[in-house]
């Protein structure tokens, strides 16, 4: 039977100096409000009271989760798609820039239906992509004929071998936070370079929507990062941060479905201009981006 998972300490840094923040609704299954609590020695947060990894599956089950479903219904998925297409490209010259390799072998976790992953093979690169849902893998066998591994399939790596580790939104996902920054220790190549992207609460556009805010989408987000959290996670798992990168498009996005979740209906003036402050107030401190790509090393010294 799935537990609920209780949290008397922040779940990065280990503070006990934590408490409630804001109440949020999951608008994609279940309508259930969960409470986000704050961390105020870190300024982590985390998705209080979260079903255990058995108990989050059907959090998961609805065709509107299009990073599993692949759907194209509405226009907020057709728009995600087009921009997709587009982000692709970005992101595997970001691998090749930040590794310095033309090819390489790269570690994709939380692979979706494997567009990245189906992108960096077509580039020359040797991947293993894993993903925890059955639906996306069998998506992604249909789409790029990718065979996706299971997580827990991890375990059995080699040790330094991955010039390059990417997850795509993808660490506010998994249960076992600190297990999977040792994999990263672990698993990364000397020079390699750990990519990890997320939301980032403490954007603009996040400030505007409050507790409407698509991006802390409950309870499968079970964390939701500042740039000072996650540079000081990192530091605890001897890494250390070399690159930011902002993601543009992703406040434009997640405030198409701000303005669907306050407002019933989707408003794409008001998401346009909602996500176009939040990046101009993110342009010169692209900390203050609605998603930020942190490009980590391991410490040498």
């Amino acid at each position: 039977m799935a537990e609920l998972i209780h949290h008397n300490n922040c779940p990065a840094c280990k503070s006990e100096n934590i408490h409630s923040a804001i109440s949020a609704k999951d608008y994609t299954v279940s309508n259930e409000s969960f409470t986000i609590w704050h961390c105020d020695a870190c300024s982590f947060r985390f998705t209080q009271d979260i079903p255990d990894i058995h108990g989050i599956k059907p959090y998961y089950q609805s065709n509107s989760y299009v990073s599993h479903s692949d759907t194209k219904e509405g226009i907020i998925n057709q728009l995600y798609h087009l921009v997709r297409n587009y982000t692709l490209g970005t992101k595997s010259s970001l691998i090749q820039k930040v590794t310095g390799l033309a090819t390489g072998n790269l570690l994709d976790i939380g692979a979706g239906t494997g567009a990245f992953a189906n992108k960096m093979q077509q580039k020359g690169w040797e991947v293993i992509g894993l993903e925890p849902d059955e639906t996306a893998r069998m998506q992604a066998q249909k789409n790029y004929a990718l065979q996706l591994a299971i997580p827990s399939s991890i375990n059995e790596m080699m040790n330094e071998s991955y010039h390059a580790i990417t997850l795509w939104h993808v660490l506010e996902h998994v249960h076992d936070l600190e297990g999977y920054w040792h994999h990263f220790s672990r698993l990364i190549a000397f020079n390699g370079k750990l990519v990890i992207a997320v939301p980032n609460y403490t954007s603009l556009d996040a400030k505007n929507y409050g507790a409407y805010w698509a991006a802390y989408d409950v309870p499968r987000h079970l964390y939701h990062f500042s740039p000072k959290a996650m540079e000081k996670m990192a530091i605890q798992f001897g890494f250390r941060l070399v690159k930011i990168q902002p993601m543009w498009f992703d406040s434009f996005y997640v405030s198409m479905l701000s303005e669907l979740y306050k407002n019933g209906k989707p408003n794409l003036l008001s998401a346009c201009w909602q996500g176009l402050l939040s990046n101009l107030n993110a342009l010169f401190d692209h900390r203050k981006c609605s998603s930020v790509i942190y490009v980590f090393e391991k410490k040498t010294d």
